[in-house]
């Protein structure tokens, strides 16, 4: 049973930055597609971005391209999201995603993934 962890979430002003991270509790994440979903007040959680175990593709929700980048460090099995000019509707709870999926498979459903974290707060305001 794999438990992930998120850390990094917080208030930050619009423009600005933040770096998630997501790590497995007492393993590694190794064979694991990982991705990252957000869920927003009354809304519905939505996919973010997802990276394959191989590190060789990633994908992204189309709004977000080019302001989030997904990226993995598997020699410490860390998992992080690098947001760059946050916007207000960017605030919503941030959640890492694990599937056992080796290879170059990216995910972007939340019913293909099997772990998931308790979530990071994320706010975005002045």
């Amino acid at each position: 049973q794999v438990q992930l962890v998120e850390s990094g979430g917080g208030l930050v002003q619009p423009g600005g930055s933040l770096r998630l991270s997501c790590a497995p509790s007492g393993r590694t994440f190794s064979g694991y597609a990982m991705g990252w979903f957000r869920q927003a007040p009354g809304k519905e959680r939505e996919f973010v971005a997802a990276i394959s175990w191989n590190d060789g593709n990633t994908a992204y929700t189309d709004s977000l391209k080019g302001r989030f980048t997904i990226s993995r460090d598997n020699a410490k099995s860390t998992l992080y999201l690098q947001m760059n000019s946050l916007k207000p509707e960017d605030t919503a709870v941030y959640y890492c995603a694990g599937a056992r999926r080796w290879g170059t498979a990216v995910l972007r459903n939340w019913y293909e993934y099997g772990y998931w974290g308790q979530g990071t707060q994320v706010t975005v305001s002045s």
